[in-house]
This record gives structure tokens, sequence and C-alpha cells, in this order.
């Protein structure tokens, strides 16, 4: 099992350590996330670009997602909580422990200078997720948790709102650990640290963050350390900064994307070995691979779980077709006359590559349409601007490659065409990502239409097997009836 293999690379590691003396090895894996106090933002960004670009040269039919820079493109372009529509289903461990969720902040009994911070953030009740996992989080003695949760649910609020719910401002050092797998991430964590922590000026941050440079032998006084788990490692074990048996909340954030970044899961591992029995471990992800279970079941000992149904329902607010063509060019005029037909509406068009999505960008371009690209080898930064413009309506025609397909709410959206099916690397259909693309339109409760080109026995044989999956009919569109088009998109 692959937690076996880890844990034991750990012991091995740490055997090693122990006869090599002072040679240190494992900060390296985290130059991925983090970098040098001077140049934050664009060191960070041409990590991200030049994996983009890296991945390529190898392959033009992967468009890799970058988890961790998906994940903070979320949390920039966010500007209030998802009304997702997805139930949760708690899993509990402890059948001793009673659950309950809460309809308001109140209910909670929290600090008054923390339901100030509460309110002054615009979260006016809990979302769905808190509802469930606060409560555990602020029990008395404290529940480990393990959750799962979407981009924009209000979790990183939940986990923080705990933490300042356990600290206690009079003992001046570290007595809560949150990891985040990047130096950005780990940023806009501490944001919501600070903005929810505005009423509450005795409790301290500090980031534990390369770069963020120390002198030997002092103690830290802040009583709540975020950083990245390399320099968190560090801090805790080499240069001694934190005590981490007084450590009595430790969080996990983004575990999918932190599994993803090697070396990420022995550090935590090895923090977590050095925390004391009674501490409170969370951890949280936006997908529970068999990988991600793994390494949740190794951090957290005895945890209540919380999942997230799967969004399927979704697909019943969506109206589904496919138009059938020859080639990428037919495809291309097909395109046009549904969109003639729908200038209304914002659409989301998405390709399996970005070659194909440069191409029909300037396509769209030439025929006088508005249209915004985002693909990955864009910094995060600049991703974050052109969904800004086009949830402006500056532009109606957003092209994309996967990089959008998760996460990303924009109300006026009635239309997403699939221009390419999406497939594995395999080329095996990928639902998932079909069920993301898709659940771009019929958001808020309204309705959407997609529409899928298909040009190939291939991608027919794929559509077909989309529609198995879900069993959901997909219906042939003829572009050149545009009354037909109008009476679907209205």
């Amino acid at each position: 099992m692959a937690t076996d293999s880890w844990a034991l690379a750990v012991d091995e590691q740490e055997a090693a350590a122990e006869s090599i003396g002072s040679l240190q090895i494992k900060d390296k894996p985290e130059e991925n996330g983090t970098v040098a106090n001077a140049s934050v933002t664009s060191s960070s960004s041409t990590t991200t670009k030049s994996d983009a670009e890296g991945e390529s040269k190898t392959t033009e039919e992967d468009d890799k997602e970058d988890k961790a820079a998906q994940s903070l493109l979320n949390k920039l372009i966010r500007n209030n909580l998802v009304n997702t529509t997805n139930q949760v289903e708690v899993l509990q461990k402890d059948p001793n422990s009673p659950l309950y969720s809460v309809k308001s902040f109140e209910e909670l009994r929290l600090k008054p200078q923390l339901l100030q911070g509460v309110y002054a953030m615009g979260f006016n009740r809990p979302s769905k997720i808190q509802e469930t996992a606060l409560p555990m989080m602020l029990a008395e003695p404290p529940q480990n948790l393990i959750a799962q949760s979407q981009s924009g649910t209000g979790k990183t609020a939940a986990f923080v709102l705990a933490m300042l719910s356990h600290v206690d401002p009079n003992n001046k050092y570290p007595q809560c650990l949150c990891v985040s797998p990047t130096y950005e991430l780990a940023l806009q964590t501490g944001k919501v640290i600070e903005q929810m922590g505005k009423y509450y000026p005795e409790v301290k941050l500090v980031y534990a963050i390369r770069g963020n440079k120390l002198q030997r032998g002092m103690r830290l006084q802040e009583q709540i350390v975020i950083g990245t788990p390399g320099t968190m490692l560090d801090w805790c074990s080499k240069f001694k900064f934190i005590d981490p048996k007084k450590i009595k909340v430790f969080v996990l954030d983004e575990a999918d994307v932190m599994i993803a970044t090697q070396g990420h899961q022995d550090q935590s591992i090895r923090i977590q070995r050095m925390l004391p029995k009674n501490c409170q471990m969370l951890l949280f992800s936006a997908t529970f691979e068999e990988s991600v279970w793994n390494f949740a079941k190794r951090i957290v000992p005895d945890p209540n779980i919380i999942k997230l149904k799967r969004e399927e329902e979704t697909l019943d607010t969506i109206k589904q077709y496919y138009v059938l063509c020859t080639s990428k060019e037919e495809k291309f005029q097909a395109l046009c006359n549904i969109y003639g037909a729908i200038t209304i509406a914002q659409a989301m068009i998405f390709c399996h590559t970005r070659k194909t999505a440069g191409w029909l960008a300037g396509e769209l371009s030439r025929e006088g349409h508005q249209v915004a690209l985002l693909s990955g080898e864009m910094q995060v930064e600049q991703r974050a601007a052109v969904i800004e413009r086009f949830r402006d309506g500056k532009e109606k025609v957003l092209v994309t490659t996967n990089v959008c397909a998760r996460g990303i709410d924009v109300e006026q959206v009635s239309v997403v065409i699939n221009f390419d099916l999406p497939v594995d690397k395999d080329g095996n259909p990928d639902n998932e990502t079909y069920l993301h693309r898709i659940g771009r339109t019929g958001r808020f409760g309204k309705r959407g239409l997609a529409i899928n080109m298909v040009d190939s026995k291939m991608s027919m044989n794929i559509l077909n097997r989309i529609q198995e999956h879900f069993n959901k009919k997909i219906e042939r569109l003829d572009t050149d009836d545009l009354d037909e088009i109008e009476k679907i998109a209205s």
C-alpha cells in the first residue's frame, strides 16, 4: 500500500539522516512551491510556467492540470461562497461522539471577537461544509477530521475559525500549525486568518516559508504558524523555533495538491509524528482518490469523515446535444452557426490542447467575436485577470483547456461547448472532467446548454460511453437549423 511505502521511506530517511549528520536533503522538493523572499510572486509563477511549457513539449495531447495553480486561481477569483447543491455525507468513526449541525454561527458559542470577524467577512450563515464540520472541530475534547470540500465552500474559513477558537492568547508560543503545499496557498490562508482575527489582536500569526529567516536559537511567540511542509519541518526539528509537543491543532490543507508534490508526503508525516497524541488533526482535500485516502489515514488517526456526494444532479438542469462533423474546420463552422444563434449568452468552449485552443481563439477573433483565451502556460495572476474580464462581460466567449474545467463560476454562462471531448491519457472518456466542464453552465439553479462536437468514429464512441456512464441521452443537433438552436438556448 502507498502509505506503507511513504512511512517506510520516512523511517529509512530518518535512519540515514542520523548516520550522515548535517547533510540535509529534505528541503529541495519544496522549491516546487516556495521561493526566496526577494521575488516571491515572479519566481513561483516562473516555476508554474516552466512546468507547463515542459508538459507542452513532452506531449500535445495531455494538457495536465497544475493542481496547485488551479487551487490558487480559485482562491483569487472567488468573491463569495459557491452555491453548491452537493449533499454532505458524514462517515463517523467514533460512535460515542454525537454529531450535529448548526444553522447559525451563534449556535457555536464563539468568542464575541471571532463572531464579529466572521460577520465582517460576509458570512451570514454557515455553508453546508461549515454546518457539519464546525461542531466537530470546536468540540471538547477535540475531534479529528478528514473532509472533502471543493474550493469556495468555506472550508478555509472553517478550519481558521477552529484554530482561532482553540488558541489561548495568554500563552506566547505556537499552538496551531497549518501546512499548505505552496507559498501562495499559505499566503491565501494567512489572509483569511488575518481577516477573521481582525478583532482578536492578541492572537498573532507567523509564516513558516522559505525566505522568512529567523535568528538561530529563538523561540516563536506567535500562536499560529502557517507554512509549507519543508520549512515547517525545519522549524520544528532542525532549528527548534517551534516546540511541537505544545501544538493543539494541526491542519493539513489541500491534501490532493500536497501528495502531487514530491517530498511533501513524508515531510508532513515527519511533522505529524512530533505532535502530541491529543493534538487535533484536520485534513482537507478537494478530491479523495485512493492515494489521498491512504495519505489521510496515515496522518489522521480515528477521524470523523465528511464527504461531498457526487454532484451528478447538476446534469438535470443541463440540456445536452452533439453535433456531427468531419474535421476541425467543419467543427469551427458549426460553432459559428451555434454562436450566431445565441449571441445573448456567454459561452465557454473547451479544447483538449493548448494548440487547438490558440487556433480556435484566433479564428473566432477573426470572425469578430469578443474572445478570451485561458490555458495552462499563463501565469496564475494572468489567468485570474482573464476570468475577471470574462465575468464582467468584457468578453463573451472563453476558449480554454481543462485548466478552467473546475471551480470557476460565472453566472452568465448559459452555453458550454466541448470542441474536443475530454479523454484521459489513455484515450478513454474522462467522465469526471466532462461533468466538471458542462457543470460550468446550469449554475445557481438556472438551466444550461451543453453541446459536444463529434468529428470521428472514435469521438462518437467516447460520447456513447459518456452517455452510458451518466445514463443520460445526448441528442443530435443540426447546426443548420438556427430556429431549433434558438429554441434550445432560450
